[in-house]
């Protein structure tokens, strides 16, 4: 039964020091997350512009055809 108690106990002691770190250190996973929305929304920006190139491509192709 203590040895079911030192896991329970030392489990405990982890999340602890865990928590601590990331309330002492929450700026570094502020520029993270900053850092993921910044990359998440340039990447789709640049599907957007993606998607214009393609049209205006198309429409140039169409022009040259009828032409």
């Amino acid at each position: 039964m203590d040895a079911v108690l030192g896991v329970f106990a030392f489990v405990g002691h982890a999340i602890e020091a865990v928590l601590v770190y990331v309330e002492s250190h929450h700026w570094i996973f502020g520029f993270l997350a900053g850092g993921y929305i910044f990359y998440l929304h340039d990447r789709g920006l640049h599907a957007r512009f993606d998607a214009l190139d393609k049209r205006v491509d198309e429409i140039r192709k169409r022009l040259a055809i009828e032409y």
